[in-house]
Order: structure tokens, then sequence, then C-alpha cells
């Protein structure tokens, strides 16, 4: 068995068509690039990596992630749109790139949905509230309060214009009525370093970055901001039990194709997702970089991308966000 070992393609012989079988025997037969549309090294940039070496292990072909970087990951989506939907381009994206993106950046060299077949969620990332020291609460409530105190006073910093650290804090301000000084910068790590230095007050920083510093006394972490705790950080409360109702904000990355991609090839490519993030090893490796194993149907990655694209189309228009010219 080359193409898939040999417990994927009994699973697929047991449960799938046989055409999606005859999928699993042609193909690959040479390697697949994954494109990530984010510099090397970010939290995205890891988990391309991880799944892309699991990916080489069940289909006996290499995979291999290629960075194509900028305009807030439209590069990298337009190279996939471009390509032949033969399943040796894929995309690993985020939802910044395929649901946020498109909202901010008009015209598109591409049409953000005709463009791509959706595949699969495959792990969610949370973003920690985080604080310098010196800003002296210890708590979401006591963190509002502070805010609600200096209307217009208190900076924020994120990864960007459009940022899921940026929108997440601009989700915040509505939910809780907040007026706080947006600091953007280029990229995660600096936003980070921002508020390490005290340049900047408060950052959502992704939950695996923000934990050495807690630790270390360096920053404060107040609160996480997906449904459920980090399973990293489990005793820091979510936004929506600290009080602030509603609140939900994540990486999600998924993976997709270009349009056209045959429906047995879709779904034995999701079927190998599903299997890949509930091997428990695998989960763990998942884990160990601060994400959540997801996996899903294709259908079930449709209907969540277009909830997620409605969710902060609605919310860039109310607040009025762009990216400067």
């Amino acid at each position: 068995m080359t193409r898939l070992h040999r417990r994927a393609l009994l699973g697929a012989t047991l449960a799938l068509p046989a055409l999606r079988l005859a999928c699993a025997q042609s193909w690959p037969t040479r390697p697949v690039i994954m494109v990530n549309p984010w510099p090397p090294g970010g939290s995205s940039d890891t988990m391309a990596r991880l799944f892309a070496q699991r990916f080489t292990q069940m289909f006996g072909q290499s995979v291999v992630v290629e960075n194509r970087a900028g305009a807030s990951g439209t590069i990298g989506h337009n190279h996939v749109a471009q390509q032949r939907p033969d399943g040796y381009t894929l995309l690993f994206a985020t939802n910044s790139t395929y649901a946020i993106a498109p909202h901010l950046i008009a015209p598109l060299p591409y049409d953000n949905r005709a463009a791509f077949t959706g595949i699969s969620l495959v792990a969610r990332t949370a973003q920690a509230l985080c604080v310098h020291p010196s800003v002296p609460v210890n708590t979401i409530q006591e963190f509002l309060a502070y805010v609600r105190a200096r209307p217009g006073q208190v900076t924020f910093s994120s990864a960007g214009i459009g940022a899921t650290s940026h929108l997440a804090t601009e989700l915040l301000m509505a939910a809780a009525d907040l007026a706080m000084v947006h600091v953007p910068y280029r990229g995660g790590a600096p936003s980070a370093q921002a508020v390490l230095s005290g340049e900047t007050r408060m950052s959502f920083i992704d939950a695996i970055t923000a934990l050495p510093h807690r630790r270390a006394g360096t920053l404060k972490m107040l609160a996480v901001s997906t449904a459920t705790r980090s399973p990293l950080a489990e005793d820091v409360p979510t936004l929506q039990e600290a009080g602030v109702a509603g609140f939900e904000s994540s990486t999600d990355m998924a993976l997709l194709a270009p349009a056209g991609l045959s429906a047995p090839l879709v779904a034995f490519l999701a079927e190998a997702v599903r299997e890949a993030v509930n091997d428990p090893p695998f989960r763990q490796q998942i884990i160990a970089q601060g994400a959540t194993p997801v996996g899903s149907t294709p259908a079930e990655f449709d209907a969540y991308w277009t909830a997620e694209s409605d969710k902060w189309g609605k919310l860039i228009r109310a607040r009025g966000i762009t990216i400067p010219r």
C-alpha cells in the first residue's frame, strides 16, 4: 500500500464508495504542494507542516508546504485559484484569508467562493486577552472597568488591520461598549512584543505564545477568545464565562483546493483529515501547539465558511474597518 497506509485504506474500503477507493489507489503519483498564504514561522505554518508530514505518511508521496505570503493572504489564495483542480495543489488557509480578507480587500483578483473547493476544517487555535503587568487589573471585569474609565486612552496592538487579533478586539469593543486605540503591527510577533515592552496595554495573542510570558510574569492572561477553555491553560476563563455574552473568536485553519476538484477526491481528502485528527498521537501533536483538532465534512465546512464570512463581514461594516491604500 503506497498511497495510503493499510488502516486508512481499509476504512475507506468499508465506508466509502468504489469511486473514492479508486482515487485512493491512483492519487497521488507525484508530490503534492500545500500552499500556506502566511510567512514561515507562524502558528498556521507550524500546523501546515504538521499536516504535511502526516499526509506524506498517509499518501505515500511527499506533501510539501510552500509559503506564498502577502496582501493579507490573498497572494497565496490567488495562486491556488489559478492551478489545475487535480489534487496536486492544496491550500492550507485560515479564516483570516478565506472569510475575513474578502471584506477588506476589493476588488479581489479571484471570486472567493467560486474559485475554491472547501474540503475540511482541520484545527482551531485560541487567542488570549493579555495585558502588560503594569495594568492594574486581574480579571476581565476589572479590565472592562479600567477601559471604560479611560475612553480612547487605552491602546491595543494587533498583527495588522483585519487580523484576527484586530477583529477580536473590535468584537470585544462592540460587545462591551469600549473605546480603545488600535496600533497595528506587521505580524503577531511584533504585536505581542509591543505589549511585553509596554508600548501598548493589551492585545489578543496566540495562547501558546502567551503562556511562557504568563509563567514569567511578563504578561497577564485574563481570558481566552474561544467558546471553550484552552487545553494549555484550563485555569483561564473564556470571555463568555467572564461575562462577555456571545463572544467567540478563533483562528480556524482549513484545507481547500482549486474549484473543480472531483467530488471523490474532495471526500477522500476530508476523510484523510478526519482520520488524522482522530489519531491519538497526532491529536497530541496538535494540542501541544496550542490548537484543538477539528475535522469536518465538506458540507459542514461550507456552512461554517458562510457563517464565518457573514459574522466578520457584518462587524467590519459596522465598525467601518478599512485597509488604507
